[in-house]
Formats: structure tokens, sequence, C-alpha cells
């Protein structure tokens, strides 16, 4: 017997703005049901003496170090550019504005 009725899924359905059929309803009732069955199992599983974790294995620090290096100058970034105008990049006008 679902924990969950069609109304309420026909409810859920209405708040999210999904238009479902009545087949749909009894589908999503029996897969809502196996969900909140499931989620249950797990909470039945967690106990107080279980630390929460966030990974099954210890984690390192998986960073490479943070180190200086010299940037390029405004000819080297600009040196690719298919156009540039004024020391800058120069692209195509995308909202029309006027000059």
């Amino acid at each position: 017997m679902p924990n969950i009725s069609r109304d309420e899924v026909a409810h859920l359905a209405k708040l999210a703005r999904l238009a479902v059929t009545d087949d749909e309803l009894d589908v999503f009732a029996g897969q809502l049901d196996q969900i909140l069955d499931s989620v249950a199992k797990v909470s039945e599983v967690a106990a107080d003496d279980v630390p929460p974790t966030s990974h099954a294995v210890p984690l390192t620090n998986v960073f490479r170090q943070d180190v200086v290096v010299p940037g390029l100058s405004q000819q080297q970034a600009l040196a690719g550019a298919p156009a540039t105008e004024e020391g800058r990049f120069r692209v195509p006008r995308i909202l029309g504005e006027e000059q």
C-alpha cells in the first residue's frame, strides 16, 4: 500500500506545473513510494556513533601549490586575437548600440 496517494501526486504535479495523466499519477505514486521507502531504510541505518562523511576514503589536498608566475604582456595577449583596436580586443557589436 503506497504511503503517497494519487491526490498528493496530483497536488505535487500542480505545484510543479506539470501536466500528468491519470496513468502517470499511478506510476509516479509507486515511484515516489519506492523513493520514500529507500530514504527510510537509509535513515534506519544512520546511527549516532557513525560519523557523517562526504567521501568513502580520506582525501588529501589535491590542489597544486599556488606559485606566482609572470603573466602575459598586452602585446602577447593580443597577438592571437583576430582583431584589435587601441590595445584592446575588438569584438562584433551584439546589442545594436549606437556609437
